[in-house]
Order: C-alpha cells, then sequence, then structure tokens
C-alpha cells in the first residue's frame, strides 16, 4: 500500500494532537514523519488511534469500495472534500452518527438534522455539526466558541509572505451574525510552517495556495482541491445553518 494517504493524514491531523485534543501521544512522531516522508505500519497504526476521524474514514472507504481507509483518495475526501463524500448514503451516516455519538448529545434531532440539508462524512461537518460549539453560539457565547470552530476547521489561505518557520497568510475567518455561521471578509493571519527544523510542507511560496488547520499550513492545496473544500466548507456551513434550534431559556455569559 501506497504511504500517500497516511502521511497526508499526518499533515492535517498533526496540529490538533500537538495541542492534546485528539489522537495518540506521539506529535513529536507525526511532524517527524510528516517531515521525513516516513509512512509505514507504525504511521498506519497512529492514524488508527485518532477516534474522531478514523470511523469517517471507514465510512467514506467502505461506501466507495475501498480497502483500505488510508487511500489518498479516502483521506482528501475527509480533511478537503472529493466526490467520495456524495456517495456515502445519509441513513449510513446517521447509523454512524447515532452509534457513536448518540449517547453523548441531549438532542439526536439536532446532531441528525444537518443531513437532510446535505451534511457528508467531511471535516467541516464533524467542527460545525458534531461538536457543541455551534449550541453555544445560539445560546449566547460567541467569543470562545467562534475562536475554536475557526481554527478547528480546515481553512484555505494564500501565501504573502514566508520568513524563518512562519508565513502570511490570507484567509476567510468566521463570523456570527447573530443567527448563522458564515466566512467573514479576508484577512491576513500568521501561521507556522515549520518547528525545529520539521515541516508538514516545505518551500511555500509567496502566491501558492495552503490548507491551515489551527495554527500551521498543513499543504499545499491544488486549483481542484481550493475548489473542493471551499464548496465542501460552504455545504457544511449551508447544512448546519439551516437546523433550527429552540431558544436557550437564559443566555449564558
Amino acid at each position: 500500500m501506497s504511504d500517500g494517504g497516511a502521511l497526508m493524514f499526518a499533515r492535517f491531523a498533526y496540529p490538533p494532537n500537538d495541542l492534546g485534543y485528539c489522537g495518540p501521544d506521539a506529535s513529536a512522531e507525526l511532524l517527524e514523519r510528516a517531515d521525513a516522508g516516513a509512512g509505514g505500519p507504525r504511521l498506519r497504526a497512529l492514524a488508527q488511534g485518532f477516534g474522531g476521524a478514523w470511523p469517517y474514514l471507514e465510512l467514506i472507504a467502505g461506501a466507495n469500495a475501498i480497502a483500505d481507509p488510508l487511500d489518498a483518495r479516502v483521506v482528501e475526501a475527509y480533511w478537503v472534500g472529493n466526490g467520495l463524500l456524495d456517495r456515502v448514503r445519509p441513513r449510513v451516516l446517521a447509523d454512524s452518527l447515532v452509534t457513536r455519538f448518540g449517547s453523548q448529545v441531549r438532542d439526536r434531532d439536532r446532531l441528525l438534522a444537518p443531513l437532510g440539508g446535505g451534511a457528508v462524512p467531511h471535516h467541516g461537518f464533524h467542527v460545525f455539526g458534531v461538536y457543541p460549539w455551534v449550541g453555544l453560539l445560539r445560546a449566547g457565547r460567541v467569543d470562545e466558541p467562534l475562536a475554536v470552530l475557526d481554527r478547528c476547521r480546515i481553512r484555505w489561505g494564500l501565501v504573502e509572505s514566508v520568513a524563518d518557520d512562519e508565513a502570511i497568510v490570507t484567509s476567510r475567518p468566521l463570523r456570527w451574525t447573530g443567527a448563522r455561521l458564515e466566512l467573514g471578509v479576508p484577512r491576513q493571519e500568521r501561521v507556522i510552517v515549520g518547528r525545529r527544523g520539521y515541516h508538514l510542507t516545505s518551500g511555500l511560496h509567496t502566491g501558492e495556495w495552503c490548507a491551515l488547520h489551527w495554527d500551521w499550513a498543513c499543504q499545499r492545496l491544488t486549483a481542484r482541491q481550493l475548489r473542493a473544500l471551499r464548496g465542501y466548507t460552504r455545504r457544511q456551513l449551508a447544512a448546519v445553518n439551516g437546523v433550527r434550534y429552540p431558544a436557550p431559556a437564559t443566555v449564558l455569559v
């Protein structure tokens, strides 16, 4: 089996893993392997330790008759987006969500409602539709939920400059209107491209597009991948925005 998909998974999974949010305690190894292009059985074993992402990879692979959940097409579908997502039937995704998260959420209808609006097993759906942050926005808490949603999703950025281990990129942050989660106006942000000589993606140049996760540039985006990431992000936002939430009895402060 090719290691291309496993290495792509490592590039996107490393940033939250380094922050201690998901996966095994192996962030240094993930970064070193991503930089060196060192896949193999060890990296595949580490990928299976990501309890949030791995079941989605299995779901996408199974719906497309692909034997390897770390096939590069499957990994790209989850993190960036491609046509494999649309072959996962809503009922199959619903069953998976209920099995995995049904005991953790009080409102199962809220969990499943976005599926009727076009939600697919994309990382954007997991961030917007499964995590509780949008519910907190609707309950009146804005700053922390909005910041987490913006950093946790995979976003796209245009490289403006690169210096040492940092780059300045132009990206579109999320904004909360009071009723909807939307893409805001472009603004510049500083992101990490390397640490201690290790990189998730190397040799970025001004004018290139890259995928961003938390504070890192994960990989370059081809024109096709950029269109896909934009399109599937907007689609997941629309699906979640279409869910009617009950008005909160009190506003949290």
